[in-house]
């Protein structure tokens, strides 16, 4: 059995099994506390029934105006618990949050070699709408795709507004 619950800080002392992946940004603890303490609500872990944590997703809403919209800044499965449908879960999760903030989309960036993750999303009904060059640090830097989905809350007007057009851009621009 599988509870979503909100993340505490001491789940910070046992998520290292979740963030080995190399997948899987891995930020420092104030970066994480930081998220607790603005978006509690968009900050969730999926515990087994063992007290093992399986994966999380950590999240905020940011923007203005028609650009108000919810963010996934990690999402991560334990290698272990794949394929059970837990990070799709996990992002309803955040879209409901979303959803009720009034955020008119979901944004995240994903690597461009995780075809999982991608075709994930992609199920998920997020579509691709630019490219950020060398958004991950490493050797060699790698690109990310920024993924969007609008919400219902706006799904009409929003797509009306805005033609979603893929550009490539360097982080920071």
């Amino acid at each position: 059995m599988t509870t979503l619950r909100p993340f505490t800080c001491n789940d910070l002392l046992k998520y290292n099994a979740v963030n080995l992946d190399p997948l899987t940004e891995t930020y420092g603890l104030s970066f994480y506390m930081q998220y607790l303490a603005h978006w509690p609500e968009y900050f969730l872990v999926a515990e087994s029934a063992s007290g093992e944590i399986m994966g999380y997703i950590m999240g905020k809403s940011e923007g203005h105006g028609e650009n108000w919209h919810g963010h996934v800044t990690a999402l991560t499965v334990s290698p272990y618990y794949r394929r059970l449908g837990l990070a799709a879960t996990l992002m309803t999760s955040l879209e409901v949050v979303s959803e009720k903030k009034r955020c008119y989309f979901v944004d995240l960036f994903v690597r461009v070699s995780n075809k999982n993750a991608i075709a994930m999303y992609k199920a998920l009904g997020y579509v691709v709408y630019r490219t950020v060059l060398e958004y991950y640090s490493g050797d060699p830097d790698e690109d990310a795709f920024g993924d969007l989905r609008v919400l219902g809350v706006s799904n009409n007007w929003w797509q009306r507004r805005h033609c979603v057009e893929e550009a490539k851009v360097h982080p920071g621009l």
